[in-house]
């Protein structure tokens, strides 16, 4: 799954977003809730990465072709850090799921150096709701109308406001919303995506409405970028 082309998409738009509000090179980051360690690998290639995850079943499967400092456990480990630890933290798909939102928002501004950048990917409900009700799934569309819960593998997933990040944590404020996902989720056919330059062309539309109104207001996800100051 992590190798089908919507995937290798996802995290190229997420990674390229990333480096728009700084160069990613020569710093020490931060991925809470890092997974399979794609982005977490993908980082450390020319930064110093350490990455929490708390399933073990991820963890034995994770990319490692690059170092990269792997610990088990849940956000109580980002206490072990010191204040102003990180240039950078990343959390992406992970606060909808944990009941300690605000504690985990409030750990990441404080390992954070000042100017660093705390980069959070978020569901997007209206974009859940438009692709369920384009993918004539309409009933569960119907049910986030009525605020009803989107769910997966991971669990229930709890939408929150982006200004929630700064009731949350500490002199942090919002510096880009971007989306992310606004089209390729929509498609049906995915055949059509291992063709050769879809990757690349679908990329350069996706980066090209991802701070554009109305399209960022419905993608499936959010990529809200805060800096600490």
């Amino acid at each position: 799954m992590r190798n089908h082309p919507s995937w290798v998409l996802l995290y190229r738009l997420e990674w390229a977003q990333l480096a728009s509000c700084c160069e990613l090179k020569g710093l020490k980051i931060l991925d809470f809730g890092s997974g399979f360690g794609t982005t977490a690998n993908y980082l450390a290639k020319d930064n110093e990465v350490v990455a929490i995850e708390p399933r073990e079943d991820m963890i034995e499967e994770r990319e490692r072709v690059n170092n990269y400092a792997q610990i088990i456990g849940k956000y109580e480990k980002i206490k072990d850090f010191s204040d102003g630890s990180f240039d950078v933290v990343v959390c992406h798909n992970v606060l909808e799921f944990a009941s300690e939102r605000a504690e985990i928002t409030k750990e990441f501004s404080r390992v954070l150096k000042t100017g660093g950048v705390l980069s959070v990917v978020k569901n997007n409900g209206p974009g859940r709701v438009m692709s369920k009700a384009v993918q004539n799934r309409i009933d569960e569309a119907m049910n986030l109308l009525g605020d009803g819960h989107n769910s997966n593998i991971f669990g229930v997933v709890n939408l929150y406001n982006h200004e929630d990040l700064l009731k949350w944590g500490a002199n942090l404020k919002i510096e880009k919303v971007l989306g992310v996902q606004t089209f390729f989720g929509l498609q049906r056919n995915n055949d059509v995506q291992y063709e050769p330059g879809w990757m690349d062309k679908m990329f350069d539309i996706e980066m090209k409405v991802a701070d554009m109104e109305p399209y960022k207001s419905v993608s499936l996800f959010h990529h809200v970028l805060l800096r600490k100051i």
